[in-house]
């Protein structure tokens, strides 16, 4: 049985250098910042939307530290639809909010266990419907 060797040259197999590393970085961090920036304009946006369906100034709901509980519930439910419609994670929406992420979890938490009263769930309903009506692509046509 003859079997013919190949023989490999390292000359013709691409080589990683520092520079393919650096241009790999440099798109990563490129593709995260635009991740970031896309993030941050969901959540201003959905603020914004939250402020208008409930008649408040946005920079209240951007404030930071606590809030009357007007205030607070609000933005408890611009976080869980940000989280639930915009499909964005935990750490993205607190970041979005400038909030921590656990802060975000105990809003989804405290939403979803209020939902079980009609009154609030139909408010909520409202508020995903409309988000997501802002953030459909438009239709050609």
């Amino acid at each position: 049985m003859v079997v013919a060797a190949q023989s490999v040259h390292p000359e013709e197999e691409p080589q990683e250098t520092a520079g393919n590393r650096d241009t790999r970085r440099g798109k990563a961090r490129r593709s995260c910042a635009l991740r970031e920036e896309i993030v941050m304009a969901r959540c201003d946006a959905a603020i914004a939307i939250m402020a208008a369906l409930f008649d408040l100034p946005s920079r209240e709901l951007r404030r930071p530290g606590r809030s009357t509980i007007d205030i607070a519930r609000v933005r408890q439910i611009a976080m869980y639809v940000a989280h639930v419609v915009l499909q964005l994670t935990m750490g993205e929406v607190g970041r979005g909010f400038g909030r921590d992420r656990t802060t975000v979890l105990h809003a989804c938490h405290l939403v979803e266990d209020m939902r079980d009263d009609p009154e609030f769930d139909r408010i909520v309903a409202t508020a995903e419907r409309v988000t997501k009506a802002a953030f459909e692509p438009k239709s050609a046509g």
